[in-house]
């Protein structure tokens, strides 16, 4: 059993929870997880209390809490561990039945085919919806990169022009920035510094990839970036494959593409 003395690193708590450092380290940033101490040498030491509290950030993102609203329901006396792992727990618990129900009907329809008869469209029908509330292939999310020759400027750029929330900036110890980071909801995405192996599309004379937001409105956001000043390469319309969407470039010539879905 861990004592209430126990402490770990912060290496050491990503490895044992699967965690990034560069997550814990933010989560510190935005006073969501703040370690309890500091090593001699000033290292983040966290006690059971943190871990108890990431495992409760941790529950609250899964349910679909946005990092800013999380704080405030971990601060509310009202919110107890307890009742929320039972709610953890039966969750797991659903998820548990939905695959055995899942794996009797697919071995009834397994039979029916050694017989050489087709399931019926209604099995079918809940093979999909059951297969449609399992999907999922522990892949959390993920973290988009886009390289920039001034740091500072794109993420001011991307957060005044696009309304993208920001994230930090981290500078060395000579003060140039070696890292940022904003967000489109919950999506992450990591601005680098130009350097050896790494190019924007301003010194390429060309882009090699894109990157698509989701929004409430494309007309509204496209209204607003216009405003804004955003290099407009096209202008809100409707797609074949079910969204309007705008396309814009941003300073250093990365490519946006901004897009609501249709009624």
């Amino acid at each position: 059993m861990t004592t209430p003395e126990a402490n770990w690193k912060v290496g050491t708590l990503a490895r044992a929870t699967g965690m990034s450092v560069r997550a814990l380290h933010y989560y510190d940033e935005i006073g969501l997880l703040r370690p309890s101490g500091r090593s001699d040498a000033g290292h983040r030491l966290y006690d059971a209390a943190d871990v108890a509290r990431l495992y409760r950030v941790s529950l609250l993102r899964r349910l679909g809490f946005p990092l800013d609203q999380i704080g405030a329901v971990l601060d509310d006396p009202e919110w107890q561990l307890g009742p929320a792992i039972d709610r953890h727990l039966t969750e797991v618990q659903r998820r548990a039945a939905i695959t055995a129900s899942l794996v009797s009907r697919l071995a009834t329809m397994s039979l029916a085919l050694a017989r050489q008869a087709n399931p019926s469209p209604e099995q079918l029908f809940a093979t999909l919806e059951e297969m449609t509330m399992l999907d999922n292939t522990g892949i959390r999310g993920t973290t988009g990169l886009l390289v920039y020759d001034d740091l500072p400027a794109a993420h001011e750029y991307l957060t005044r022009v696009f309304g993208l929330t920001a994230g930090p900036l981290e500078r060395g110890p000579d003060g140039t920035a070696v890292h940022g980071e904003v967000r489109a909801g919950d999506q992450v995405i990591w601005l680098h510094p130009a350097g050896p192996g790494y190019r924007s599309p301003r010194s390429l004379g060309g882009v090699t990839s894109m990157t698509v937001v989701s929004v409430e409105d494309a007309d509204a956001h496209f209204a607003r970036s216009r405003a804004a000043g955003a290099a407009i390469l096209k202008e809100p319309v409707d797609q074949p494959y079910g969204v309007r969407e705008y396309g814009a470039r941003d300073l250093e010539g990365q490519l946006w593409y901004f897009q609501s879905p249709l009624d």
